[in-house]
């Protein structure tokens, strides 16, 4: 257990960040799949631009690798473009 006042403070704002990446990095994941499986190019093509930008908001927070934004957001765009 912490033993000063600032690591108490700095616990209870770990937990409150690792919240809200869970939070942030599920609903993406979610939304990557959701894209994945449309059949509709119309549909996947007005997806596209939110989930993108889903994926550029962790990248800049650090949440996830920037490399790895660039990966699904290249794979994201390469589905769509098969599907049309």
């Amino acid at each position: 257990m912490a033993n000063h006042k600032s690591a108490l403070k700095r616990i209870r704002q770990n937990k409150v960040t690792r919240m809200a990446n869970r939070y942030y990095k599920k609903s993406t994941r979610t939304a990557i799949q959701k894209l994945r499986g449309m059949t509709s190019p119309a549909d996947a093509q007005k997806l596209l631009p939110r989930v993108i930008s889903m994926i550029d908001r962790l990248a800049k927070k650090n949440t996830w690798h920037k490399n790895k934004a660039a990966n699904l957001k290249s794979s994201l765009t390469r589905h769509i473009a098969k599907i049309a």
